[in-house]
Protein backbone atom coordinates (compact mmCIF):
# COMPACT_ATOMS: atom_id res chain seq x y z
CA UNK A 1 0.00 0.00 0.00
CA UNK A 2 2.70 2.42 0.84
CA UNK A 3 4.60 1.57 -2.80
CA UNK A 4 1.04 2.48 -4.45
CA UNK A 5 0.92 5.73 -2.26
CA UNK A 6 4.49 6.91 -4.05
CA UNK A 7 3.46 5.97 -7.44
CA UNK A 8 0.34 7.81 -7.31
CA UNK A 9 2.72 10.56 -6.20
CA UNK A 10 4.91 10.71 -8.28
CA UNK A 11 2.77 10.21 -11.15
CA UNK A 12 0.54 13.44 -9.63
CA UNK A 13 4.26 14.95 -9.95
CA UNK A 14 5.01 14.37 -13.54
CA UNK A 15 1.56 15.80 -14.01
CA UNK A 16 1.46 18.78 -12.58
CA UNK A 17 5.11 19.73 -14.33
CA UNK A 18 3.41 19.11 -17.35
CA UNK A 19 0.71 21.04 -16.83
CA UNK A 20 3.02 23.90 -15.61
CA UNK A 21 2.41 26.86 -17.47
CA UNK A 22 5.35 27.68 -20.13
CA UNK A 23 5.76 31.12 -18.27
CA UNK A 24 6.95 29.63 -15.54
CA UNK A 25 9.57 27.15 -17.04
CA UNK A 26 13.21 28.23 -17.16
CA UNK A 27 14.67 29.50 -20.10
CA UNK A 28 18.06 27.91 -20.84
CA UNK A 29 21.17 30.08 -21.48
CA UNK A 30 22.05 28.98 -25.22
CA UNK A 31 23.58 30.59 -28.45
CA UNK A 32 21.40 30.51 -31.89
CA UNK A 33 22.18 27.41 -33.77
CA UNK A 34 19.53 27.98 -36.72
CA UNK A 35 17.36 31.00 -38.13
CA UNK A 36 15.35 32.90 -40.48
CA UNK A 37 14.94 36.69 -40.62
CA UNK A 38 12.65 37.41 -43.66
CA UNK A 39 10.36 40.24 -44.78
CA UNK A 40 7.27 40.23 -47.12
CA UNK A 41 6.77 43.07 -49.41
CA UNK A 42 4.98 44.57 -51.92
CA UNK A 43 5.81 46.24 -54.80
CA UNK A 44 3.85 47.34 -58.50
CA UNK A 45 4.88 44.28 -59.97
CA UNK A 46 3.98 42.20 -57.31
CA UNK A 47 4.76 40.49 -53.56
CA UNK A 48 7.94 39.22 -53.17
CA UNK A 49 9.93 37.89 -49.71
CA UNK A 50 13.43 39.05 -48.80
CA UNK A 51 15.23 36.07 -46.67
CA UNK A 52 18.09 35.78 -45.02
CA UNK A 53 19.40 32.64 -42.85
CA UNK A 54 22.97 33.93 -42.00
CA UNK A 55 21.59 35.26 -38.19
CA UNK A 56 23.80 34.96 -35.34
CA UNK A 57 22.37 35.49 -31.46
CA UNK A 58 22.30 34.41 -28.02
CA UNK A 59 19.89 33.57 -24.96
CA UNK A 60 20.39 34.70 -22.15
CA UNK A 61 18.64 32.33 -19.62
CA UNK A 62 16.30 33.07 -16.93
CA UNK A 63 14.00 31.42 -14.16
CA UNK A 64 11.34 31.98 -15.68
CA UNK A 65 10.52 32.99 -19.46
CA UNK A 66 9.17 36.14 -18.43
CA UNK A 67 13.10 37.19 -17.50
CA UNK A 68 14.88 35.87 -21.19
CA UNK A 69 16.90 38.44 -22.45
CA UNK A 70 18.62 38.27 -25.54
CA UNK A 71 19.77 39.32 -29.31
CA UNK A 72 19.56 38.43 -32.70
CA UNK A 73 21.14 40.11 -35.64
CA UNK A 74 22.23 39.58 -39.15
CA UNK A 75 23.97 41.15 -42.35
CA UNK A 76 21.87 43.41 -44.17
CA UNK A 77 23.98 42.29 -47.06
CA UNK A 78 22.72 38.83 -46.67
CA UNK A 79 18.79 39.51 -47.48
CA UNK A 80 18.01 37.79 -50.95
CA UNK A 81 14.69 38.17 -52.68
CA UNK A 82 15.66 36.07 -55.45
CA UNK A 83 16.20 38.83 -57.74
CA UNK A 84 19.38 40.39 -58.82
CA UNK A 85 18.36 43.74 -59.62
CA UNK A 86 16.01 43.47 -56.62
CA UNK A 87 18.42 43.43 -54.41
CA UNK A 88 21.16 45.59 -55.71
CA UNK A 89 18.09 48.03 -55.16
CA UNK A 90 17.36 46.72 -51.65
CA UNK A 91 20.64 47.24 -50.56
CA UNK A 92 20.98 50.80 -52.05
CA UNK A 93 17.78 51.65 -50.12
CA UNK A 94 19.31 49.93 -46.75
CA UNK A 95 22.87 51.96 -47.15
CA UNK A 96 24.41 48.55 -46.49
CA UNK A 97 27.46 49.59 -46.45
CA UNK A 98 26.98 52.66 -43.88
CA UNK A 99 24.23 50.43 -41.72
CA UNK A 100 25.67 46.61 -42.39
CA UNK A 101 23.34 44.58 -39.96
CA UNK A 102 19.29 44.64 -38.87
CA UNK A 103 19.58 43.68 -35.17
CA UNK A 104 16.33 42.66 -32.57
CA UNK A 105 17.32 43.10 -28.65
CA UNK A 106 15.20 41.39 -26.73
CA UNK A 107 14.16 42.85 -23.44
CA UNK A 108 11.40 41.08 -21.80
CA UNK A 109 8.93 38.10 -22.78
CA UNK A 110 5.33 38.84 -21.91
CA UNK A 111 3.84 34.74 -22.25
CA UNK A 112 0.00 34.32 -22.59
CA UNK A 113 -2.05 30.80 -21.81
CA UNK A 114 0.55 27.90 -23.27
CA UNK A 115 -1.33 25.99 -26.14
CA UNK A 116 0.09 22.02 -26.31
CA UNK A 117 4.15 22.38 -26.25
CA UNK A 118 4.32 26.33 -27.34
CA UNK A 119 2.59 29.70 -25.69
CA UNK A 120 1.65 33.01 -27.38
CA UNK A 121 4.38 35.55 -26.11
CA UNK A 122 4.98 39.06 -26.92
CA UNK A 123 8.81 39.76 -27.27
CA UNK A 124 9.24 43.30 -26.02
CA UNK A 125 12.57 45.10 -27.36
CA UNK A 126 14.32 46.97 -29.45
CA UNK A 127 14.55 47.00 -33.71
CA UNK A 128 17.12 48.28 -35.33
CA UNK A 129 16.73 48.94 -38.96
CA UNK A 130 19.08 50.96 -41.62
CA UNK A 131 20.73 52.81 -38.46
CA UNK A 132 17.24 53.72 -36.64
CA UNK A 133 16.77 51.66 -33.46
CA UNK A 134 12.89 51.71 -32.45
CA UNK A 135 10.51 50.12 -30.00
CA UNK A 136 8.79 47.30 -30.90
CA UNK A 137 6.70 44.27 -29.77
CA UNK A 138 6.53 41.12 -31.58
CA UNK A 139 3.77 38.77 -31.26
CA UNK A 140 4.29 35.53 -31.72
CA UNK A 141 5.18 31.65 -30.30
CA UNK A 142 7.74 30.39 -27.88
CA UNK A 143 8.60 26.53 -27.24
CA UNK A 144 11.00 26.33 -24.60
CA UNK A 145 13.00 22.95 -23.76
CA UNK A 146 15.62 22.26 -21.29
CA UNK A 147 18.13 22.06 -24.15
CA UNK A 148 16.51 25.19 -25.49
CA UNK A 149 14.12 27.21 -26.97
CA UNK A 150 12.85 28.33 -30.08
CA UNK A 151 10.62 31.70 -30.98
CA UNK A 152 8.64 32.75 -34.34
CA UNK A 153 6.85 35.94 -34.89
CA UNK A 154 6.00 38.63 -37.08
CA UNK A 155 5.79 42.39 -37.25
CA UNK A 156 4.60 44.81 -39.32
CA UNK A 157 6.56 47.69 -40.37
CA UNK A 158 7.01 50.75 -41.78
CA UNK A 159 10.54 51.28 -43.24
CA UNK A 160 9.57 54.87 -43.96
CA UNK A 161 9.73 54.95 -39.59
CA UNK A 162 13.51 53.90 -39.96
CA UNK A 163 14.55 56.52 -42.77
CA UNK A 164 14.45 53.88 -45.74
CA UNK A 165 14.34 55.53 -48.80
CA UNK A 166 14.30 54.75 -52.63
CA UNK A 167 11.00 52.77 -52.57
CA UNK A 168 10.05 54.99 -55.71
CA UNK A 169 11.87 54.03 -59.17
CA UNK A 170 11.80 54.61 -62.86
CA UNK A 171 10.22 58.05 -62.41
CA UNK A 172 7.64 56.54 -60.05
CA UNK A 173 6.07 54.19 -62.39
CA UNK A 174 7.63 51.25 -59.92
CA UNK A 175 6.82 51.58 -56.39
CA UNK A 176 7.17 49.31 -53.42
CA UNK A 177 4.99 50.04 -50.56
CA UNK A 178 5.86 51.25 -47.11
CA UNK A 179 4.91 48.78 -45.10
CA UNK A 180 6.14 45.14 -45.00
CA UNK A 181 6.00 42.55 -42.81
CA UNK A 182 9.19 41.13 -40.90
CA UNK A 183 9.22 37.66 -39.67
CA UNK A 184 11.96 35.84 -37.29
CA UNK A 185 12.41 32.00 -36.63
CA UNK A 186 15.06 31.25 -34.32
CA UNK A 187 16.10 28.27 -32.52
CA UNK A 188 18.99 28.48 -29.50
CA UNK A 189 20.73 25.62 -28.60
CA UNK A 190 19.16 22.13 -28.82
Amino acid sequence: MHNAIRLWFRVGLVAMAAAAPLSSQAVPTASLTRGTLAFDAKATLGAFTGTTSTVRGELSGSTVLRGARGWVEAPSRSLVTGNGKRDRDMYSSLEVDKYPSLRFQLDSVSPDQPHGDSTAVWLQGHLTLHGQTRAVAIPGWAWIRASGARFRGALPVNVKDYRVGGLSKALGMLKMQERIVIRIDVTFGG
